[in-house]
């Protein structure tokens, strides 16, 4: 399916689109119900536990809120980036980047008010993010590189980055492992409501920069000009669009976000750098992205309900003995069948 761009649309396509989505649950709920029962898993007890487990407490909402922050951001950059025809697969990479830089930043300015320090901290991480997915557009445009080629070989060199990065200058002392980091001093921790994990800033920035995206995708003359260079970038070029600059300025917004969700990982998630600060994170961004058809105002309710399924599937190996993969394999499910969908309408 190539990117897609965001456009007016009538009533009738929208409900066109909304019975697209509920024909492809349907499906995805008949493909899981296969795998449970062909596994022998209590195929309502299992259901119950991934859909409405992370109602149970109010712990379990908190942390329903900070996965869904990070995959906003992800997910908003996403949408930039295939509107502008670009398959940005390095996001997990940018997520990664964008963590070491704000945990860095961290290390390096003990000493400030803890405000000014989260502050440089976002700054940071938006740079490491926006600077590993200009890599990607540099070889794009002048090494003629594909950007899926080169984002999943910038993940892999962004996994070797943080491992040296644990092993060897941030390695905790006294410890030759590469499980995390020091922790960062608790002064620094991003704070949080009582007793819950959850982080005020991180929805904050999610929804502001999901708002941003919007606009500017369907309200600025920018965005009309990155949406031109996703349709046909030799004609959006023949017309007067800068689609190199955009190109540019698209893949270093996404990277940017990416590196905030990483931030949040760090300062407000793990409170150290791990190898997998990410935590698929990105991809899962690329699933939420092709299931909304690259439209932001469909980004939020479909990321909190991917991020309703992790929480509630972390219930299943301590009440079922099943693994917590299974809200994967409804996220994945659903995506593929609403492409199916969408393939059969057209």
């Amino acid at each position: 399916m190539a990117p897609n761009t965001v456009a007016q649309r009538s009533p009738t396509a929208a409900l066109r689109s909304l019975s697209i989505g509920l024909l492809a649950l349907l499906l995805a709920l008949a493909f899981t119900t296969l795998i449970l029962l062909a596994s022998g898993t209590p195929v309502l007890e299992t259901y119950r536990l991934v859909l409405l487990g992370w109602l149970s407490t109010p712990a379990k909402r908190a942390d329903v809120v900070m996965v869904a922050a990070p995959l906003v951001l992800c997910a908003a950059g996403l949408t930039v980036t295939f509107g502008a025809g670009l398959y940005n697969l390095g996001i997990e990479g940018q997520v990664g980047l964008g963590g070491a830089f704000a945990y860095g930043m961290v290390r390096w300015l003990p000493e400030l008010p803890a405000p000014l320090v989260w502050a440089l901290a976002f700054v940071a991480a938006a740079a490491g993010g926006a600077l590993w997915a200009l890599i990607a557009a540099l070889l794009k445009r002048y090494g003629r590189v594909s950007e899926i080629f080169t984002g999943l070989g910038l993940n892999f060199l962004a996994t070797g980055v943080l491992l040296y990065l644990i092993a060897g200058p941030w390695r905790k002392q006294g410890s030759a492992s590469v499980v995390s980091t020091e922790q960062l001093p608790k002064a620094d921790w991003l704070p949080t409501l009582a007793g819950l994990r959850l982080a005020p800033v991180a929805p904050i920035l999610a929804l502001t920069a999901l708002a941003l995206v919007w606009f500017l995708l369907a309200r600025s003359r920018w965005g009309l000009a990155v949406r031109a260079t996703g349709l046909n970038s030799a004609a959006a070029a023949r017309l007067g669009v800068p689609t190199t600059r955009r190109m540019f300025e698209a893949m270093a917004l996404c990277g940017a976000l990416a590196g905030i969700a990483g931030g949040i990982q760090v300062l407000a998630v793990f409170h150290a750098l791990i190898p997998s600060v990410s935590s698929g994170i990105g991809l899962l961004g690329l699933l939420v992205v092709l299931l909304v058809n690259s439209r932001p105002v469909w980004v939020l309710p479909v990321a909190v309900l991917f991020a309703a399924f992790a929480v509630g599937s972390l219930q299943l190996p301590l009440a079922l003995g099943a693994d917590s993969s299974l809200a994967g394999v409804l996220q994945g499910a659903i995506v593929l069948f609403a492409l199916i969908a969408r393939g059969f309408q057209r």
